[in-house]
């Protein structure tokens, strides 16, 4: 009796490790892979942005995360990919989270410039009304294409606004929060970056304190 269930207890103990085993031999199988279809991903929506002939560097591993209220009032951190030519700085994507949107944050990719132009803004997602708020999606509407080649300048800050606030931008019928919330957004990271242009660009991608406020910048793992 006793070898039989020192026997079971090994057969058991054995099919633990040959499966812990194969979990672990298919995770690292796998992992790669997962990582790799992430990256090429990630990589697409950001050439849709910053066309792949405008910079040479790996704009996916040129990458820093910044924490600050300035930025993020609710403490969303941005990811910034840097975009650059023959070293030279040529536009940084920042992919930021509008807060205030109607059925909560909306997450954004906002590409602008080395001069401080919008190149544009696309949605990477949201939980906007369906019909309604989710007109900020490019399939949905041409609106997100309004921001293309804006600036801090065009239109003047004061108008950076919707129509309803006596901005320049347009709202939806029925649904004024969500392209508020967008509007909010984009300005904020314009303000951002023109305050901070240099250190964005200037900064390693690795952890480094920022001198100004109480905010830091890390390096991102996309």
């Amino acid at each position: 009796m006793l070898r039989k269930v020192l026997t079971s207890a090994l057969l058991l103990a054995l099919f633990g490790v040959v499966g812990a085993t194969l979990v672990a031999i298919t995770y690292s199988a796998t992992a790669e892979r997962i990582e790799a279809n992430h990256r090429e991903a990630l990589l697409k929506r950001l050439n849709a942005l910053v066309p792949p002939t405008s910079y040479d560097n790996d704009m996916v591993s040129d990458t820093i995360r910044i924490d600050d209220p300035e930025l993020n009032p609710k403490r969303h951190p941005a990811t910034v990919y840097r975009a650059r030519r023959m070293g030279r700085p040529e536009a940084a994507v920042f992919s930021v989270v509008a807060p205030d949107g109607y059925n909560g944050a909306i997450q954004l990719l906002v590409a602008i410039r080395h001069d401080g132009t919008l190149i544009g803004v696309r949605v990477v997602s949201h939980h906007e009304t369906p019909g309604l708020g989710d007109n900020i999606e490019e399939r949905k509407s041409e609106w997100i294409h309004g921001f293309d080649g804006r600036s801090l300048t065009n239109p003047p800050e004061e108008r950076w606004k919707v129509k309803k606030d006596g901005g320049v931008f347009d709202q939806f019928t029925g649904a004024t929060i969500t392209p508020r919330a967008v509007v909010k957004a984009v300005y904020k990271t314009l303000k951002y970056f023109d305050r901070h242009r240099r250190e964005i660009f200037a900064r390693q991608a690795k952890q480094m304190e920022i001198e100004h406020g109480q905010s830091a910048v890390h390096r991102d793992h996309p």
